[in-house]
């Protein structure tokens, strides 16, 4: 099933941070890691990406990747630099407070 970032944030009742003007992107998967390069070898354009990490360098991998959005896990808040860039690149960051397992679990479940 295809949904944008807007559809599955309100499905899942995620917070939007950041990167508003992306919200009508259309999610084509995801991937978990909070590796950066792992990220950056293995996902796909469209995903969004699961991770805890919360700096800039997110974004970086993000734009490089072309990911649909991103989701912080556990509460986890994006810092400064990483939201302003957020809202340049027009990638979406949301937060949630459920952990990676719970949030990945529900993610698989909708776009399966």
């Amino acid at each position: 099933m295809t949904m944008t970032v807007k559809e599955i944030a309100e499905k899942l009742e995620l917070k939007v941070l950041g990167g508003e003007s992306g919200l009508s992107a259309t999610i084509s998967g995801g991937y978990v890691s909070d590796l950066l390069s792992d990220v950056m070898g293995n996902a796909d354009t469209g995903n969004v990406w699961i991770t805890l990490q919360t700096h800039k360098n997110v974004m970086a991998i993000a734009s490089l990747k072309d990911l649909a959005a991103i989701i912080l896990v556990n509460g986890n808040m994006p810092e400064k630099d990483m939201l302003e860039q957020s809202n340049e690149e027009g990638i979406p960051v949301l937060t949630t407070a459920k952990s990676t397992y719970e949030i990945t679990g529900k993610v698989y479940e909708i776009l399966k």
